[in-house]
Parts: C-alpha cells; sequence; structure tokens
C-alpha cells in the first residue's frame, strides 16, 4: 500500500499497515505491537483491551526512561528509542523539536481526538506530511539509536512481544510521577528554583557567576514574562533570569566554551569547548538536562571553532580549529559517535570562523573566514557534503572589499550575503537551484554585487521577520529590506561595537492604539514592528531593547577585560571584583546585586585588592604602579593623593591586623610600606619605605602577630626560596630594616604561605611548594618542622587560605581553601598526607588568578584571569567529611598510596628492610642476644628509604629526622630517637616526589647544563659533569665520588660496607677518566651509568 505524502495514514489495531524505509522497500507490520503513535479514536479502543495486559511493562518503561535520563545514559530497548525519536521530531508551531508538556487525561479525550499530530503554522492535520511515528529520512534507518526521549503527552506507547512483556513485569510496579520524566515533564517557567541540600552533593557548588566572555554570543532565550539570556561564562553555560535575578548553570565542559548555539524555538543549547578531551554537549534548555554529548568531534583536542543548528533543530554542523579543518554534520538526536558527512578544508581556504544552515533548507550551508566563503551543499541520500570556494578579489569590482564578518542566506532569493569591514555587502548569487542538477554538474557560487551601505564596518549580519540587520563598530543598528533598502536603525543610544543580536523568539502584534511602534523611513511611514531583542557589545555590556516604544534596559555590565583583583568584605556579605579595564564592582553576594562601582581612568587597571580588618578602607593595587586607599562604602579616595612609589604592577597588597600598616609587593621584586601617621591631629596615610628584597617573584606578602605582644610582623616569600621577615618597629623613612632571611627549599619552588590555625601549641607558617608538598615551619625558628603530600590534582597549589572559625562550630576542626592552575579545592586539617581530605573541581580551565573567601566560611570565590569572570562557589563540609570516612581510617589511605597496597611486594619488601635494619644497627656478626623491636634508630632512617628506591638529599635526610626528632618536644620535651613502621610508611608517603622521577627530568636537567653536541642532543663533556658533582649543590669530596662510581660499575667486593662498624675497605683506585665517556647525554647518564633502564615509548 503506497502512502501519500498529502494525507494521513490511517491505522487500526487489528489491519495491518505499510510503512516505507528509507530505501523505499516497503514492509509489513502489525499494527496493535508496532505503531507509536496512533488516532486518539483507536488507541481507546487499544487502551480497553490490553490495559491490564501492559500496565505493569508500562510502569517499568517509564522508571528505565527516568533513570537514564538521569544517568545520561542510552537506552537499553531499540524500541523506546524509536518511540523517544518519534516524540522528538513531531512537527511544532516552528517546525522544530518541540516537546509539548504534559495534559491531563480529561484535556486528550475531548480535544485531541481527533487530531494525529500538533498542527503546524497554517496547516490542519489533513495537510500533515506524514504521521510523527515516521520518522523523518535522516533517522528512520533502524540501525541508528536516538539518544534522547520525550513521550507525548505523559503517554507510553508500547510495541513489544508477548514475551518481552513477560520479562518486563517483575520490574517495577512503581507508578510512574511527574518528576521521573525529567525533560518530558520540564517547562519554560521551572528552570528556576532554589537547589535543595539533597542536591548540593559535592564539597564545593556552584552559585553563581560574574562576568561573561564577550567574544561569544548571548541569545535571547524568553522575553515575555521572562527576561532570560544565555551566555558563556568560562566552561559554564549561564541561563540568567534578569526579572527573578537568577542562574540556572549548564555544568558538563573541563575546557573553556568556545561556542554556543540554540535551535530557533530556543529549547535546545549546543555548546561545544577547546582542549584535551573536548566535547559537544546537547542540553535541553527547559530542564538543563545534558541530552548527547559527542565525545570525538576533535581527537587532537583542537576543539571548535564556529557551530550551528538547522531550524528545526535536527542537525548540528560544527567546524574545529584545526589547521586543517573539518567541518562534521552530527544527527545529533540519533546515538551515534560518529557525523553523518564531513569533509576536511585545506589551510588555504582561510580559517573559517562563522558557519549557517539555510532556514529554508537544511541540506545548505555557508561558512566564511576573513577573506574566503565558503558554500556547502548536503547530498543526504548518500552523506556526501560537497563544497564550492567562489573567488573574490578587489579586481572582480575594482573596489575595497575588506575583511568577511558574518554571512546569511537571503530569504526571498538565491543569493547569500557577507558582511565586511569596509561596510559594504557582498552578494552571491546561486546556480543552480538545488538539485536541478546532475551529480557531473558543478556547483556554481558567484559574487555579483558589491553593495556599500556605510562607511563603518560591519560587526554583525543576520535576519528575522523579513528583515536584515547589522550591527557595526559604532553600536548603530540597522533593518533592510529583501532589496537592501534601509528601513529602520538605531543610532541614538551611543554604544560600543555591537557583537551579537539575538531576537525574541516570538513575533510582536501591535495592540490598538496602546502600541507605541516608530515609524519606518518609507515614505507611508508605516510603523517599524520588529520582535524585541538582545544586544551584545564589546564592551562586555548586554542590552535589552523593547522595540514597542524603543525602550533600552541595561540587563548585564561586566568587566570586559581579565579579572585578576578579588576581595571579600571582613564582616559583610560583601565582594569587591577590580578588572584590568579599571572597573572596580562592590557586588552583595548573598542578594546577587551590584552595590556600587566605580570606574576609573584609562591606563589604571586594578590588579589587587584587600579590605582592612575593620572593614573601613579598601586598598588596590593598580598595574602602573599606582596604590590607592579608598573608603570601602563609597569607594572614594582615603588619601589625598594616590601613592606611586612601585615602577611595576602591584601584585600583592595587604594591610595588618591593626590597620596601622599597608604593605604592597610588585613585579621588580620590590616591597614597599606605607603607614597611618598623626599629621597636624589628623590620623593620614603616609609611604614609609620600600625594599628590593628579594631577585625574583614575591609570591607571598603576609602580615602577623608577635607572639610576646600585639606588634605587627611582616613576612615575603619569593621564588627566589627565600622566607624573609622586616623589622617594622625599627624601620625608618626610606629604610625598611630585615630581621631575618632562611631559605625554604632547596630544590622546589615556593609558591605561597599562609598562618597554620592554632591546632597546637606550636605556632606555624605552612609553605606550599612546586613538588606537591606542604611544609610547616616554626614561626620564630624557621626550622622546617614538618613535610607532607599535598593535594595533587593536577598541578602544584598556587594559593591558600584558612577558612574562619565560624565555619565550624569546633575550634579544632579548621580547613583550607586552595587553587591551582584550574582548580579550586578544600582539605581538611591538621594536614598529614590523607589523600581523601582533601577535593577539588575545575573552576577555571584557562587559568585561576586569585582566590578569597566570605567571612563566615560559606562562599569560596576564584578569579579566572583571561576569562573575564569570577565564580562563587557554596561550601559543603559535610560532603568532604564524608569522603574523609569512605576512605577508611588509621594507615589505610596510606597504605593506599604504595604500589600494591598493604598486600603488594612493595610493603613485604618494605617490611623486610626495616627488620633487617635492626639486625644491621646490632651488628650483622653479633653473638650477643638479639633485641627484639617494633622500632628502629633514627640513624637506620636513610639506608631503609634509598634500598626501597627513594634517594633523598642531605637537606631532606636532615628535614626527615628534625620532623621525628621534635615531634612530641613542645608536650614532653624530649626528643625521639626512634621509628616505628607506621610512622616510617607515612614519612616515606609524604618525603617522595609524589610522581616518581622521569626520563624528561634528567633530560630537562641536561638541558640545563648541557651543550647540544654534533648529533643534535644535549650533552655535559667529562671534565664538567665531575666538577659539577664536585662544586654545586650538596657538592661531594674526591673519595665519595670514587666510592659511588665504584659501586656504580661495579668495582667493590661483594658486601662492601654493609655493616657501618666495618669501613676497613677505601675503595678501589678507579679511573674516572677510563670509565666515563668523553661525552655525556641523558640516556649515557641513565642507561650506562645508573644502569636503570630507559622506557621504549620515550
Amino acid at each position: 500500500m503506497m502512502v501519500s505524502e498529502d494525507e494521513p495514514l490511517k491505522e487500526t489495531a487489528g489491519e495491518p499497515t505499510e510503512s516505507i524505509s528509507e530505501d523505499g522497500q516497503v514492509s509489513q507490520r502489525k499494527g496493535s505491537t508496532e505503531s507509536i503513535v496512533e488516532m486518539a479514536n483507536d488507541a481507546e479502543e487499544s487502551e480497553s483491551t490490553l490495559e491490564e495486559a501492559s500496565e505493569e511493562w508500562m510502569r517499568s518503561i517509564a522508571e528505565r526512561t527516568s533513570q537514564a535520563l538521569q544517568a545520561q545514559m542510552p537506552f537499553v530497548s531499540e524500541e523506546n528509542e524509536l518511540i523517544y525519536q518519534e516524540a522528538l521530531t513531531a512537527s511544532s508551531p516552528q517546525s522544530s523539536l518541540e516537546v509539548s508538556s504534559g495534559k491531563s487525561e480529561e484535556t486528550e479525550k475531548s480535544g485531541e481526538k481527533d487530531k494525529v499530530i500538533e498542527e503546524s503554522e497554517g496547516q490542519g492535520p489533513q495537510d500533515a506530511p506524514e504521521l510523527a511515528h515516521q520518522i523523518s529520512d535522516d533517522s528512520s534507518d533502524t540501525s541508528r539509536k536516538s539518544s534522547i526521549r520525550v513521550f507525548e503527552n505523559g503517554n507510553i506507547p508500547y510495541e513489544e512481544t508477548e514475551e518481552q512483556v513477560e520479562e518486563e513485569e517483575p520490574s517495577s510496579s512503581k507508578e510512574p510521577t511527574r518528576q521521573d520524566s525529567l525533560v518530558f515533564f520540564s517547562r519554560e517557567d521551572g528552570l528556576f528554583r532554589e537547589k535543595t541540600q539533597e542536591e548540593k552533593i559535592y564539597p564545593l557548588n556552584l552559585a553563581w557567576c560574574y562576568g561573561w566572555n564577550s567574544s561569544l554570543p548571548i541569545y535571547n532565550m524568553r522575553d515575555e514574562n521572562q527576561r532570560i539570556v544565555l551566555y558563556a561564562c568560562s566552561h559554564t553555560a549561564v541561563l540568567f533570569d534578569a526579572f527573578k535575578n537568577s542562574q540556572h548553570h549548564l555544568q558538563g565542559h573541563s575546557n573553556v566554551i568556545t561556542c554556543i548555539c540554540v535551535s530557533e524555538n530556543r529549547r535546545w543549547i549546543a555548546t561545544a569547548d577547546k582542549g584535551p578531551q573536548c566535547l559537544v554537549i546537547v542540553w535541553d534548555g527547559f530542564s538543563g538536562i545534558p541530552v548527547h554529548t559527542i565525545f570525538d568531534s576533535c581527537p587532537d583536542g583542537n576543539g571548535i571553532k564556529a557551530m550551528a543548528m538547522t531550524k528545526d533543530a535536527k542537525f548540528l554542523v560544527t567546524i574545529d580549529d584545526a589547521t586543517f579543518q573539518k567541518v562534521c554534520i552530527w544527527r545529533w538526536t540519533v546515538d551515534t559517535e560518529t557525523p553523518a558527512c564531513s569533509i576536511t578544508l585545506e589551510p588555504d581556504m582561510g580559517v573559517q570562523e562563522y558557519i549557517i544552515f539555510n532556514p529554508g533548507n537544511h541540506t545548505e550551508l555557508v561558512s566564511n573566514s576573513k577573506s574566503r566563503l565558503l558554500y556547502y551543499e548536503w547530498d543526504e541520500a548518500n552523506d556526501i557534503l560537497q563544497l564550492s570556494m567562489p573567488v573574490l578579489t578587489e579586481k572582480t569590482f575594482n573596489k575595497i572589499v575588506g575583511k568577511f564578518s558574518q554571512s546569511v542566506f537571503h530569504f526571498a532569493a538565491r543569493q547569500i550575503l557577507t558582511a565586511t569591514t569596509e561596510g559594504k555587502l557582498v552578494v552571491w548569487d546561486l546556480h543552480p537551484p538545488p538539485r536541478s542538477y546532475t551529480s557531473l554538474e558543478v556547483l556554481r557560487i558567484k559574487a555579483c554585487k558589491l553593495v556599500h551601505l556605510q562607511k563603518d564596518a560591519f560587526t554583525v549580519l543576520t535576519s528575522v521577520d523579513r528583515y536584515f540587520v547589522t550591527g557595526d563598530v559604532r553600536g548603530h543598528i540597522r533593518f533592510y529590506d529583501s532589496k537592501l533598502a534601509l528601513v529602520n536603525w538605531y543610532s541614538q543610544f551611543k554604544l560600543s561595537p555591537i557583537v551579537m543580536l539575538s531576537f525574541s523568539k516570538d513575533p510582536l502584534f501591535p495592540v490598538g492604539d496602546k502600541s507605541n511602534f516608530p515609524s519606518d523611513c518609507t515614505l507611508p511611514g508605516n510603523p517599524f514592528i520588529v520582535r524585541n531583542f538582545i544586544i551584545g557589545t564589546s564592551d562586555a555590556r548586554v542590552y535589552h531593547l523593547t522595540t514597542d516604544g524603543t525602550k533600552l534596559e541595561e540587563v548585564l555590565i561586566d568587566p570586559k577585560d581579565a579579572i585578576h583583583a578579588i576581595a571579600c568584605h571582613p564582616y559583610k556579605p560583601l565582594i569587591a571584583v577590580g578588572s584590568v579595564c579599571g572597573m572596580l564592582k562592590m557586588w552583595n553576594y548573598r542578594k546577587k546585586m551590584y552595590v556600587v562601582s566605580r570606574i576609573f581612568e584609562d591606563g589604571l587597571g586594578i590588579q589587587s585588592l584587600t579590605f582592612n580588618p575593620e572593614g573601613f578602607l579598601l586598598g588596590a593595587g593598580f598595574t602602573e604602579g599606582t596604590v590607592y586607599i579608598m573608603d570601602a562604602v563609597s569607594l572614594k579616595n582615603e588619601a589625598p593623593e594616590p601613592f606611586k612609589y612601585s615602577r611595576g604592577n602591584v601584585t600583592l597588597i595587604s594591610f595588618s591586623h591593626d590597620s596601622q600598616f599597608l604593605a604592597t609587593a610588585d613585579v621588580n621584586f620590590t616591597v614597599a610600606v606605607y603607614k597611618l601617621m598623626e599629621k597636624n591631629g589628623e590620623k593620614v596615610w603616609e609611604y614609609l619605605a620600600r625594599l628590593h628584597s628579594h631577585h625574583k617573584k614575591i609570591q607571598s606578602l603576609l602580615f602577623g602577630i608577635q607572639q610576646d605582644n600585639n606588634d605587627p610582623r611582616l613576612l615575603s616569600l619569593g621564588k627566589d626560596r627565600l622566607l624573609i621577615e622586616y623589622d617594622l618597629l625599627n624601620s625608618t623613612k626610606d629604610h625598611l630594616e630585615v630581621l631575618d632571611i632562611h631559605r625554604t627549599d632547596q630544590e622546589a619552588i615556593p609558591k605561597c604561605m599562609v598562618w597554620y590555625p592554632p591546632l597546637t601549641r606550636e605556632s606555624f607558617l605552612l609553605i606550599c611548594n612546586s613538588v606537591y608538598k606542604v611544609k610547616l615551619f616554626n614561626s620564630t625558628t624557621k626550622m622546617c618542622r614538618k613535610t607532607l603530600i599535598g593535594p595533587t590534582y593536577g598541578s602544584a597549589i598556587e594559593r591558600v587560605l584558612v577558612l574562619p572559625e565560624k565555619a565550624t562550630n569546633d575550634p579544632q576542626k579548621r580547613y583550607l581553601a586552595f587553587i591551582n592552575k584550574d582548580k579550586v579545592g578544600l582539605q581538611i586539617l591538621p594536614v598529614d598526607g590523607n589523600p581523601h581530605k582533601t577535593a577539588a573541581i575545575i573552576c577555571h580551565p584557562d587559568g585561576v588568578s586569585n582566590v578569597t573567601l566570605s567571612y563566615d566560611g560559606t562562599y569560596v570565590f576564584t578569579a579566572g584571569g583571561d576569562d573575564h569572570t569570577v565564580l562563587q562557589w557554596e561550601i559543603n563540609l559535610e560532603a568532604l567529611e564524608a569522603a574523609v570516612h569512605l576512605g577508611g581510617k588509621d594507615l589505610n589511605p596510606f597504605y593506599g598510596l604504595l604500589d600494591g597496597g598493604r598486600e603488594g611486594e612493595f610493603y613485604k619488601e618494605l617490611e623486610d628492610y626495616f627488620y633487617y635494619s635492626q639486625l644491621r644497627s646490632q651488628g650483622i656478626d653479633t653473638m650477643e642476644t638479639r633485641k627484639v623491636s617494633t622500632n628502629i634508630p633514627l640513624s637506620e632512617l636513610p639506608f631503609i628509604m634509598r634500598a626501597i628506591g627513594f634517594y633523598p638529599s642531605e637537606e631532606q635526610i636532615d628535614d626527615m629526622l628534625n620532623e621525628i626528632k621534635f615531634s612530641e618536644y613542645v608536650d614532653t620535651g624530649k626528643l625521639v630517637d626512634s621509628i616505628n613502621l607506621p610512622d616510617f610508611v607515612k614519612v616515606y608517603v609524604n618525603h617522595r616526589p609524589p610522581f616518581g622521577q622521569t626520563m624528561n627530568d634528567i633530560r630537562n636537567a641536561f638541558k640545563v647544563l648541557g651543550y647540544l653536541n654534533k648529533d643534535g642532543e644535549m650533552a655535559i663533556r667529562r671534565e664538567d659533569f665531575l666538577e659539577l658533582l664536585l662544586t654545586k649543590g650538596e657538592h661531594m669530596t674526591e673519595e665519595e665520588l670514587s666510592d659511588c662510581f665504584s659501586t656504580l660499575f661495579g668495582l667493590n667486593p661483594e658486601g662492601w660496607k654493609s655493616e657501618p662498624a666495618t669501613l676497613a675497605y677505601k675503595g678501589s683506585s678507579i679511573c674516572l677518566e677510563e670509565e666515563l665517556p668523553e661525552e655525556i647525554t641523558a640516556e649515557i647518564f641513565t642507561a650506562d651509568i645508573l644502569g636503570l633502564p630507559i622506557p621504549e615509548d620515550i
């Protein structure tokens, strides 16, 4: 039986029906078991006969549907996938993917009995081209599986065999609830709701995003009772309701979002990123649920450069950012990991930055770079993408064309329009019409006209309501008709360059005499009626224009440049955010409301901010070296004139605890101090002194309090590994006195420091370094008292803060907040190396520049630097504590850090060495009675460390011995001279390199110390190699050098130096010139000298 496209197919429960597959074959199937959407009257008859047999099966399907959606996993049943696909591709007033909301049973029976599918615009049910279950050609292939499903009107059709029904019946008897079908039952007004405490299951939960990426589009999602805009903020897409002042975050990317697009009906949102394991994610805009993820769009991590959706939202096109760009079209509504078709572009075609589908024909696409336009036609039947690249030079029209910005398809002709930076439109003719040529013909597209519309450069070109719309660098917006005649314009708002225009999804209609639309510029002067729209500008501002009355309203005003400076008020819910563009804004982070702002003159970029402890003053350091002290409420200058004593960027700024001193550090390694002095009966801030105290970048600047009095202390920590304390009381005008200088590390680079909370009787400074270690230094003697392994989340800790006591009621339970290169995390104190005491989450994939804490420890804020954003994270300490309990108690977490755990070979070998060292310390050949103990002398510690493969330096050995020796001194006054096995395991785990030494580490050392030989390898001459060992670092004596090489080359007798007491043998008289090659490379050093294997993949 043939099926007419103009007549709906009728099915009954008892008659066989036919369907036409994609290859044109006709197949029969039983209507009672195979139909997906039936006529309403037939559905009632079917319900009466099969209701009892299938009720349990329907419930089980509903439950599994909900579970799969929530878990973002593919459905296991192919029939269910087809059902979901049918509902997803059903016709809608916009001919796009639309999912109707659930309706009551009474509504269905009274008003929907005679309808097969919803009416489309201007088309009744009798004109519907096909049933909803007859899926479009792109998805009718049974080998393709739908990746998202929605059941029409809440009814779950069924088409399984009796055997399948019997299998499914026992699975569940639970009645499906409205909350189970998250995508189907979602509504436009249900997205913005407060998260319950049960939903905040992570230690850090994103609460608010400040700022947005103004280089990406911003979309007008809803424009009636809600004013919702969509934009990208770092690696998160944000749906912002301006009326409710509420945000919903689409979180799923681990890299910064580079592309974003939406369907015409604003239901579906697609986002893409750039970086390792880059993703393309399609979201449901009503529920915020990710419905499809493309994992392999860019295997090399080049990311997506441009992206677009078809008008019906069934297809997605992406262009990656590789040297040889790849254009891919995706059938995202089916479960597939490969594109439907793709084509690779040559580099001489230019970097394609913009692409769109033809709204009237999804098989046509156009993209453009700055100088080239590409036209594509998709042969959907054969999944082939054909490409045409027309030639256009200045000689084509003997006029300057300019660089391309954006392109659109003409809505009334077979043409494409491209806007240029010269204020011109290039008109391209398409010939022949689609599908009117044979495969032997060549697609033809030709530049037929160059229309000069204005002098200013076009930045945006789009179309709406049969108008072409342009935005330019002067902030003007113009509307043209199909013949490019000017109809209306908006030039009175004095905006910055336009980067995005996004119109409401719903057209406007005049309402009697109440409408106040402007007149167009035609002779009749008719009302110019166009949809409301969102305007995005290059200075990160977003406006909403209500065309009825020409009312412009601000939606977002955020910094347009990098944000490095953030600071929280010490007792109010206020955060100050400073940008390099000179904008300083104060926010109430509880109410999410802007409070006050100040914009500094050009050239004054804010680099650092701090409040004084009383909260009355706000100090700011600027990029050109200026220091401002302002009133924290009005942001007016507290000092008559700003200070200008730094010659470069002021990177750090801090007040003392009594607000009597202000200290700054700049990029020239200089520390400057300002003091509050009394002058003429008034207290004024004056410059005290500055000192070039470091020879590398200053990492931290910290005020403290003297232990024996209330005087302030000032310390600085530099990349030069120096910890310097200054004598503020004895410093005079232009002379900053230094109290003491200590070196914190031998090889590692210190990253940051903070005062350790008073959990013990001893006062500590906590310092984090570049090799993932956390060190505790006695705040008075500066002795390293403990070394511990810190969080290892891909990079070392960059900055650390202690949560205030208000965050917990127990003074003995304290926590740290930290940032590394791209993450923010929490750490439970005291630090002991337990990896389960930490948790972290990606916050700014391109780098975190700063972090601050709310006064009550409820929120942590991170600044993203060049991504122009600040993220507010809500802290959930209960979730962090739960992770510790799951990780085990006592030594279990530490055993997990050993190769093979406690039952592995490594631990057994370590245990053998530990007990062998007892024998060794008592003498191997002694005949006296052995003393059995669980401890070994501290003198044996270095030997066991080396025996199990960890070779600490002499300074590291001293740190280990001091850590154990003084571990009980504060409490008991006694020194410890032995260690047991559990404590040894902890010391080993905390002191060893977290990732071991690699071949790359050795090669990097040779790059620093060596030269490039004739073979292109980095090498060190034999004489230089020996001189380095004898003179640099922890240099060796000639005897020690001879002994080491004798052992490495196997020249010592067996058992030599096995016991400390027997050292009669002095080593062989080795000739190093004969044993060592004249030129030593990294490979020779590793394999021939140390005798270690070189991995094959290096």
